[in-house]
């Protein structure tokens, strides 16, 4: 199913062979609820705890396309959910910091990741908006969930060079990748519309 999975992603536009074989070797079902296992590898969306969902496996690759993760590089992702999209981040570098402000969700993955395997350097519990000031700069930074507007505190985290990827928006939100170019410049690109749950401050 999983490979299915893959070919559909390819299909679609996806050519980032790390990403696909990341998609290929996690085992999303592990991150759902078990209510939902048969339909794990169907290119949807799916509820999970907390009001809150897991992202449609393009989505997960898409955003991670974008970011072009490479190993050695500190990533952080804001919003870890269950933990699925970490896992495929754990796969492309070596280095990744996660926030979740769900208590629920951060008990979870807490668990579930490093029974997996997945070991991320550290899984947070709180606001993503602030991001991890401690462990700044970041070479890659993540959003999985709607921002109304861009973070200060997450430009400010981004190391020169490096990557954002984070959808901007209110009911639909446009993905939007950002390099800085500078301390104080930075490039803008969209990248198409996608539907999120809501960041909250």
């Amino acid at each position: 199913m999983r490979r299915h999975l893959v070919e559909q992603l390819r299909k679609k536009g996806i050519t980032d062979e790390n990403v696909l074989s990341a998609i290929g070797t996690v085992p999303r079902h592990l991150f759902m609820d078990s209510g939902f296992e048969s339909h794990a590898y169907q290119d949807k969306a799916f509820p999970i705890a907390a009001e809150q969902t897991i992202s449609q496996p393009y989505t997960v690759a898409f955003q991670s396309q974008l970011l072009q993760v490479k190993q050695g590089q500190n990533v952080l992702e804001i919003g870890t959910g269950s933990g699925y999209q970490t896992a495929v981040l754990t796969l492309l570098g070596d280095h990744v910091y996660s926030i979740e402000r769900q208590h629920q969700l951060y008990r979870y993955s807490m668990r579930q990741l490093p029974k997996l395997g997945y070991n991320a350097k550290k899984i947070v519990f709180g606001a993503g908006y602030k991001g991890l000031p401690e462990v700044a700069p970041f070479d890659r930074i993540l959003v999985t969930a709607g921002a109304s507007e861009v973070p200060k505190a997450l430009l400010n985290q981004l190391a020169i060079g490096g990557r954002m990827v984070i959808p901007v928006g209110i009911e639909t939100q446009e993905m939007t990748l950002i390099v800085r170019t500078s301390a104080k410049e930075f490039e803008k690109q969209k990248h198409g519309s996608f539907r999120f749950v809501p960041m909250l401050s």
